[in-house]
């Protein structure tokens, strides 16, 4: 069965690794150290070593037995490219997403050095959407990483955010999700920070996702942003030729083989 996510701009969690070390302001009040820590306590075997990471490959087939098509968060308890995740893993973990075809895997990191470095060893799919985290200005050298790989959808989640971005760079980005922090400490996003990333995006016709307010009681403050809900998301009828443009132009530059991994689809689609 697949792990259902109660994030708003997914379907389900894949967390073929878990566990993580903090390395920006945006990891300062990590969700997922705390959920680890809690299963720990609760003596969940798969935490046993609390937030430590941990590699689980008995997990990593895990999207094949899911026969319903599905928007898959890819390691939403760790960072696919933690400098201890070692290469091979993350290869043979591309590869089963290309195997599993009828998913869209959601991958998010902040390693986005690490990320371009790996790019080239790779087995880019259409089903694989690459995003990186961005939670304030000192951290958009991050998106000049992943405009270096071939992903169908390039996305940022500027989440949580944690001050303004003055002209967010948005060439070569596909969708664009921002959020306030939730949880213990808490740091409040200002409403003109949000509301200057979502009409730069509607300028350049950028889906727009508003995934949050934050706040020690998230539910309480909502996520609508001046009197409506923004969940826009990319369509997903044009990927293909997009697909095979950004992969023959890696392909051009040598950031990238242009060899598509043996039994994968253009004809990807969820729903």
């Amino acid at each position: 069965m697949a792990q259902l996510s109660s994030i708003e701009w997914t379907d389900a969690t894949w967390n073929p690794v878990t566990g993580c070390t903090k390395i920006s302001p945006g990891c300062t009040h990590c969700y997922a150290e705390r959920i680890a820590l809690r299963l720990q306590a609760m003596e969940q075997p798969r935490y046993r070593n609390g937030f430590k990471l941990t590699l689980q490959p008995d997990l990593l087939e895990q999207p094949l037995q899911w026969k319903t098509p599905k928007l898959v968060f890819v390691n939403s308890m760790s960072d696919l490219f933690h400098r201890d995740v070692p290469a091979d893993f993350i290869r043979r973990t591309f590869e089963i997403m290309g195997k599993a075809h009828w998913h869209v895997f959601q991958i998010l990191t902040k390693r986005a050095d690490r990320l371009a470095e790996l790019a080239p060893e790779l087995s880019w799919s259409p089903n694989i959407w690459m995003g990186v985290s961005v939670e304030n200005k000192d951290y958009v050298w991050r998106i000049e990483h992943l405009r270096e790989v071939p992903a169908v959808v390039r996305f940022l989640s500027v989440e949580p955010l944690l001050g303004p971005i003055p002209q967010l760079p948005l060439d070569g980005i596909d969708w664009v999700i921002v959020g306030g922090e939730s949880g213990p400490g808490a740091r409040a996003a200002k409403p003109e920070w949000i509301r200057e990333i979502r009409d730069r995006c509607l300028t350049v016709d950028i889906p727009f996702f508003f995934k949050q307010w934050g706040g020690v009681h998230k539910k309480r403050q909502g996520r609508t942003l001046d009197g409506q809900t923004w969940d826009d998301m990319p369509s997903f009828e044009p990927l293909k030729a997009k697909f095979e443009s950004r992969l023959a132009d890696a392909a051009r530059r040598g950031t990238v083989s242009a060899k598509r991994p043996a039994g994968t689809t253009l004809e990807t689609r969820i729903g």
